[in-house]
């Protein structure tokens, strides 16, 4: 068995001693390179190495996937992240990664049964360096505390935490014009125009990118220089009635902005946070204060960002550009610690870490399918009575972060009928299956016929077995589109063949008695104008298009409007066939 040996050489050995079985030193870019590629060769089978890409000096940006099928998305299982080094001078989560990497590989060699349950149902993916020149700065200069700021920026001076798109402004003044979700949506809010050509990092580009490609559900980046967990709203919500003007004015004159600004997954986020605090053995310990002043988490170990120290970052762009949930764990108040105190931190971190992965499976999952069965991508999962939702990944299937309780769960595609359903989340290890199976929707078809015919306003009558538009035209025959349908149901259909006799049979009762009140007395004078009503009306046999056709909705907006007869069915019937214009 091969062993992390603290010296930096890796010796094979029958067996592995608690003491030495990882690796507590600093690693720079080429040892973390070497780090990697020993667990992957140890592990084969569960660890894969690529990289997301490249630094301004062109240093890959290495990660690690931990999975039991590494190298592609399994149906059903969900995505996690943890990321560290946004700030190269904040070494500490770098460290982390790395000794979890060698952890995870160990104890599922092992057969540790957490360990398989985590590495078999989810897709870990470990990034320890997102901005490895500056790591590279601030690791010749060693891990004193002087060098505070060294290698916190890029090469190119970039914060990257904060180097993402303010997307939290588009979404807010959506809202206050009442524009979500109609035209703006509560999810997936695409880039700004001409975002990613502008003054923008190579590695933020990068990141994003991964982001797009991976369906991630949750993730968190590991950070230094205090000890709690944030999480968003990172950018606090000015008042409607603050201009833009005055809110940079407040800004300019440091005007403190401590309001909590809360997302529509709050309760969830604060759990995931305290997931975490909470499994840290000191994080909650804030008796002496925090890092710099007074504990500002309240004994908790979390805080909303937007209430501490707003700022347009990494966690809001995840939460309304992705699927992914994310926090930012702050892991300690010093940034570069030495390594003798590697080992400590470690133990401190190793639960909350394990924890916090975990975290992914609460909620709902599933997959969203079309009547054949073929998975349907970007379908949209809503759930009643929170204002963010969720898309299904190129498989069709999806997961929503959800704290225990009873949820309205609807699924919606384009080109398919929306289906609700009741899901229950408990409080068992595991997310709660939710799937979906869409129907193709009428109206789809209705307007790909109107495509055809000019966009022309439809109105729709029953026919039976046949679809019939046709479109009048001035001056030109109408144009008309047939389309055979499987046969109606028999049941249903003499269920319609009784309701019309039944209405047929009252309106002739209610005409028979309305002759019989209508014959003139005798006495009367005026009996000319009222036989002359009941006595010229000559019998008629009874129609059925008026109280039938008012079953369905009729419309005319132009004054050649084109006729779709619809095959009476269910309206989640499926239907698979061409249209031809004759």
């Amino acid at each position: 068995m091969v062993s992390f040996m603290p010296s930096g050489r890796y010796q094979s050995e029958n067996e592995v001693n608690a003491s030495d079985d990882l690796d507590f030193r600093h690693h720079n870019y080429k040892d973390m390179r070497q780090m990697m590629k020993v667990i992957n060769e140890e592990c084969p089978n569960i660890t894969r190495i690529y990289n997301i890409g490249k630094s301004s000096k062109g240093l890959k940006m290495y990660a690690m996937e931990i999975s039991d099928n590494p190298g592609e998305h399994e149906e059903g299982e969900p995505e996690f992240r943890y990321t560290a080094g946004l700030h190269g001078n904040e070494a500490l989560g770098r460290e982390l990664l790395l000794l979890l990497m060698q952890f995870l590989c160990k104890e599922y060699k092992d057969d540790n049964p957490r360990v398989r349950r985590l590495v078999d149902g989810v897709r870990i993916h470990l990034v320890p360096s997102l901005n490895p020149d500056a790591y590279e700065l601030a690791y010749e200069m060693g891990s004193e505390m002087g060098n505070w700021a060294l290698g916190h920026w890029t090469e190119e001076g970039y914060d990257l935490f904060q180097n993402f798109p303010d997307l939290n402004s588009i979404l807010w003044g959506a809202e206050d014009r009442g524009w979500v979700p109609r035209i703006v949506p509560n999810h997936h809010i695409p880039l700004p125009e001409n975002y990613l050509s502008g003054s923008l990092a190579v590695e933020t580009k990068a990141i994003i990118s991964w982001m797009e490609r991976t369906p991630f559900v949750l993730g968190a980046n590991l950070q230094g220089g205090e000890k709690m967990v944030v999480y968003p709203f990172d950018m606090q919500r000015p008042p409607i009635s603050v201009s833009l003007s005055e809110l940079n004015a407040c800004k300019m004159a440091n005007a403190e902005m401590n309001e909590e600004t809360w997302t529509a997954d709050d309760a969830m986020f604060r759990w995931l946070a305290m997931s975490y605090a909470h499994s840290h053995l000191t994080m909650t310990e804030t008796y002496r204060g925090s890092c710099h002043g007074d504990d500002v988490t309240g004994g908790q170990g979390i805080i909303n960002r937007a209430s501490w120290k707003p700022v347009v970052g990494m966690n809001d762009f995840s939460y309304l550009h992705t699927n992914c949930f994310e926090l930012s764990i702050f892991l300690g108040c010093d940034k570069f610690p030495h390594e003798s105190e590697l080992p400590l931190e470690w133990e401190n971190n190793r639960e909350a870490l394990l924890s916090f992965m975990e975290q992914v499976n609460r909620g709902i999952k599933g997959i969203v399918r079309d009547m054949e069965g073929n998975p349907l991508p970007n379908a949209t999962i809503s759930v009643e009575g929170l204002r963010h939702d969720v898309k299904t990944a190129a498989s069709g299937d999806y997961w929503r972060l959800l704290n225990p309780g009873e949820y309205k769960v609807t699924a919606k595609a384009d080109g398919h009928t929306s289906h609700t359903r009741l899901c229950m989340v408990g409080y068992d290890t595991g997310a709660t299956p939710c799937s979906f199976t869409l129907a193709k929707s009428n109206w789809d078809r209705i307007k790909r016929i109107m495509a055809l015919n000019g966009n022309r306003p439809i109105r729709v009558v029953p026919k039976t077995n046949r679809l019939k538009a046709t479109v009048s035209t001035t001056g030109a025959p109408p144009t008309t589109t047939t389309v055979a349908y499987p046969r109606a149901n028999p049941q249903r259909a003499e269920r319609l063949r009784r309701l019309r006799l039944m209405r047929l049979r009252r309106l002739q009762a209610r005409r028979s008695r309305g002759r019989i009140s209508t014959t003139p007395p005798t006495t009367t004078t005026t009996t000319t104008t009222t036989t002359t009503t009941t006595t010229t009306q000559p019998p008629e046999t009874e129609s059925t298009t008026s109280w039938y056709d008012s079953w369905f909705p009729v419309g005319s907006w132009t004054e050649n409007p084109f006729d779709a007869f619809l095959f009476d069915s269910a309206p989640t019937q499926e239907y698979n066939f061409e249209y031809k214009i004759d």
